[in-house]
């Protein structure tokens, strides 16, 4: 008995074969918040959503890999003070490149890392509310640059745990029946999920 407990134990003590290196594709998903800056100098206020993001990373070296972002489409309420609340409710996606730099070597079970990269932001769906129901509004797409810092920790060979933070600029000239409002959104966004290594 004394036996196969140790060989239990040093089973689970053994470090796992983990590795990223250059030709691995990593795939991970997990829950997404973004969480819009609403600057002070905006009019309107955009509510922070989660949803389903989904990344797929392709290392280039053990140490350099370039990363795709993609979500299920985020949906945003958006308020204004002048107006008495919610103002209209627009739905968008933000696709993001960007080039990873991991610390540490292949052979690491924790490797964090940091990224940056260009975002794209296509605004749909955009919907009147409150004093502006029925009205036409419209939210620019946009251009800008995106950051990431993260960090995978090793479950098996395979298989890893993720956690990751972005900053996206995103800013939009906003179009309603009333006028036309520059908002810079510029979202963190936070993501928590899993990942496995092909």
């Amino acid at each position: 008995m004394k036996k196969v407990s140790l060989l239990v134990a040093a089973a689970l003590l053994a470090p796992s074969a983990f590795a990223h290196q250059a030709g691995d594709i990593l795939v991970r998903g997990g829950a997404v918040m973004v969480s819009p800056s609403n600057d002070s100098s905006n009019t309107l206020d955009v509510q922070s959503n989660t949803q389903l993001g989904l990344t797929f990373s392709y290392m280039l070296t053990d140490n350099w890999g370039v990363e795709l972002l993609a979500a299920t489409p985020f949906s945003h309420s958006v308020h204004a003070d002048a107006f008495g609340g919610e103002v209209a409710k627009v739905k968008h996606l933000p696709p993001s490149l960007m080039a990873q730099y991991y610390f540490g070597d292949a052979q690491s079970k924790v490797r964090p890392y940091v990224g940056a990269g260009v975002n794209y932001t296509f605004f749909f769906d955009e919907e009147g509310r409150g004093a502006l129901a029925g009205t036409k509004v419209e939210a620019d797409d946009s251009w800008g640059l995106a950051a990431q810092a993260g960090l995978d920790m090793a479950v098996t060979e395979n298989l890893f745990v993720n956690g990751s933070i972005w900053y996206m600029d995103i800013d939009t000239e906003v179009t309603t029946a009333v006028g036309s409002f520059d908002t810079s959104i510029d979202p963190i966004g936070l993501m928590v999920g899993l990942g496995y290594r092909f």
